[in-house]
C-alpha cells in the first residue's frame, strides 16, 4: 500500500490527475512532463509513460536505456528520469527487440522516434514540430550520381532556397530528408533573414565508416561528378561557394576535405567531428581510447595554411569523450589560421542538438 501511495504522489506532482491506467488519466497524459529537481541543481525530474507491456526508454546517446516500472496491476509503465537543465534529445521506447516513437509526444523524428526538451532548452524556432507519423516534404529536383569513384548508384536531392545561391552540401543527406525536416527549416531561416539564399545538395551516404574516413574518394567524386552534375541540372547554384556541413564521421569528413582539397572545400559547418579517427580506431575495443585528435590532429601539427578556411565548430556538453579530440582540433585549426568559431550544444551526440547548431552554423560560414 505504501508503495501505490508513493506512485499516486508521483503521479500527482507532475499535475496528472485521476488514478494511473484509468481513461481519465490516459486522456490528460502528454509526455515527457518535467519538473525542477528538489535539490535545486537545476536539473529536471522528467517523467515518461507507455501504455501497454514491459518496456524501456532507450536514449540517443546521452543515458542507459531506462526500465519502466509498471503501477499496480494496470498498463501504466512510468519512468522518472532526472535530465540536465536545457538537454535536447532522441529517444524511444524499447519494447521487446522493437523499438517504437513516444505515442504521448507530438514531437518525432521520422517513424520510431522522439525528441525530449527540458523547459530551459533553446528554442529551436525554424524546425517544426512534425509528429512521428509525418511524412517530410522532399525536394522535387535529383540528380543521379552513377558509377565513378564511389560506385554504385545514389540518387541526390538538390533545393534551391530563395531561389538558390551558394551550395550547402549536407552529409549523411537522406538523416536531413527524412528524419529531419532541414528543407522546411532552410526555407525558413531564408525567408526570416537569418540566412542568404543557398541551394542544399542532399548526399546520402551509403557507407559511412567507408565513404567519411580520411580518403579522397568521397570528395574527388563530389568535386568531379557531383557539383557538376548540379551545375547541369539547371538549378541556380554557386558551387564555388561551397559549404560542407558534417556531422559526427560526416564532421570529420568535411574538416579533412578542407585540409587536403583546399581548392573545393573553403567553408565548413562541423557538429561534433569524429576527431578521434585514426585508420584502426573503429575496430578497437574503445574507439575514442586512441591519440587525442587522431589523424587530423597530426595533419594540423604540420601547420597547413588555413588562411583561407572559415570553420564553425559544434560539440554537446554531455559527450564527455569527444570534447578532448574536438577541443584539440578546434585550437590546432585556428593556429594554422583559420577563422573559427566554436560553440557547444546542450546535447549528447545527437542530431536532435545537432540542427539548430546546422542553421546557426552554415549562415556563419556564408557571413
Amino acid at each position: 500500500m505504501h508503495l501505490v501511495n508513493e506512485q499516486e504522489n508521483v503521479f500527482a506532482e507532475f499535475g496528472l490527475p485521476g488514478r494511473p491506467g484509468t481513461d481519465a488519466f490516459w486522456a490528460a497524459v502528454g509526455t515527457p512532463l518535467s519538473i525542477p529537481a528538489r535539490d535545486g541543481s537545476g536539473d529536471w525530474d522528467t517523467l515518461f509513460l507507455w501504455r501497454g507491456s514491459a518496456a524501456s526508454v532507450e536514449f540517443e546517446s546521452w543515458s542507459e536505456p531506462v526500465s519502466l516500472r509498471r503501477w499496480a496491476d494496470t498498463d501504466c509503465w512510468y519512468a522518472q528520469v532526472r535530465m540536465p537543465a536545457r538537454l535536447r534529445v532522441t529517444y524511444r521506447i524499447v519494447v521487446g527487440d522493437a523499438g517504437y516513437a513516444d505515442p504521448f509526444n507530438p514531437v518525432g523524428v521520422g517513424g520510431d522516434r522522439s525528441i525530449a526538451a527540458a523547459p530551459d532548452a533553446p528554442a529551436q524556432p525554424h524546425w517544426p514540430v512534425l509528429g512521428a507519423a509525418d511524412v517530410l516534404p522532399l525536394p522535387r529536383i535529383r540528380v543521379r550520381m552513377t558509377g565513378g569513384r564511389l560506385g554504385g548508384r545514389r540518387t541526390v536531392r538538390v533545393h534551391p532556397v530563395g531561389g538558390g545561391g551558394p551550395v550547402v552540401l549536407l552529409l549523411d543527406g537522406d538523416d536531413w530528408l527524412h528524419l529531419h525536416p532541414a528543407m522546411t527549416a532552410f526555407d525558413s531561416a531564408v525567408a526570416g533573414g537569418a540566412m542568404p539564399p543557398v541551394t542544399l545538395v542532399f548526399l546520402p551516404a551509403k557507407d559511412r565508416e567507408a565513404e567519411f574516413g580520411c580518403g579522397p574518394a568521397l570528395w574527388e567524386a563530389v568535386r568531379d561528378e557531383l557539383l557538376p552534375l548540379v551545375t547541369e541540372s539547371g538549378v541556380p547554384a554557386d558551387p564555388d561557394r561551397l559549404v560542407v556541413a558534417g556531422q559526427s564521421l560526416g564532421g570529420l569528413s568535411a574538416l579533412y576535405a578542407a585540409l587536403e582539397f583546399p581548392e573545393l572545400v573553403s567553408r565548413v559547418a562541423c557538429q561534433s567531428g569524429s576527431f578521434w579517427w585514426t585508420p584502426d580506431a573503429l575496430g578497437s575495443a574503445d574507439p575514442l581510447g586512441g591519440p587525442v585528435g587522431g589523424v587530423i590532429a597530426a595533419r594540423l601539427r604540420e601547420r597547413p595554411d588555413l588562411s583561407g578556411l572559415r570553420v564553425a565548430f559544434d560539440v554537446g556538453e554531455h559527450e564527455a569523450g569527444m570534447l578532448p579530440h574536438c577541443e584539440l582540433t578546434e585550437t590546432l585549426t585556428e593556429r594554422a589560421g583559420a577563422t573559427v568559431r566554436v560553440s557547444r550544444s546542450p546535447s549528447g551526440h545527437d542530431r536532435a542538438g545537432w540542427r539548430h547548431a546546422l542553421l546557426r552554423d552554415v549562415a556563419w560560414a556564408l557571413s
